[in-house]
């Protein structure tokens, strides 16, 4: 069985609760969101596996999940992109946000999401039980297609794409 850390509005943990059922019940529970830029400025998105629980098929930023109970958070997105994207870069934290959002399959996305970027610009080797696809895109018509197309993307990736912008400005 997969847990997850539930929190409070300030991330402050109040306890762990069953993957599904904390997303069938949607209660707020911490997550982390990886972003990878190549030297020339694209992100790497990667397109969510088909048989993933949820949002399967969409495209998403470089990876993103649910750290364990007593793993710090760092350590937890350099796990789950080298389980994704089969590769591990330097990662430095520079957000967070909390977003509520009802998904397919009756379950619902709320997190305390904490975005992290790197920079990488070697191979990428997508396992495909999490990714069926990945390319490098530039920001703006990354920002541009999600406008035109928003439902082949992620939620979390629509709304957390403004975030990355301002502080890619900085």
């Amino acid at each position: 069985m997969e847990e997850v850390i539930l929190v409070d509005e300030n991330d402050k943990e109040i306890g762990t609760g069953e993957k599904i059922r904390t997303h069938k019940e949607g209660k707020l529970h911490r997550a982390f969101s990886v972003f990878v830029f190549n030297s020339k400025g694209q992100l790497l998105l990667q397109k969510r596996a088909k048989s993933k629980y949820h949002s399967g098929g969409l495209w998403s930023n470089t990876c993103c999940s649910h750290p364990r109970r007593g793993e710090p958070l760092l350590y937890a997105a350099h796990r789950k992109l080298k389980q994704e994207m089969g590769f591990d870069c330097v990662l430095e934290k520079v957000s967070s946000f909390i977003y509520k959002v009802q998904l397919d399959n009756g379950l619902s996305e709320h997190e305390y999401d904490h975005i992290f970027i790197g920079k990488f610009d070697g191979m990428v080797l997508p396992n495909p039980e999490e990714a069926e696809d990945c390319r490098w895109v530039k920001i703006y018509e990354l920002k541009n297609d999600i406008e035109k197309n928003p439902d082949s993307y992620t939620y979390w990736l629509r709304i957390s794409i403004d975030k990355m912008i301002s502080y890619l400005k900085r």
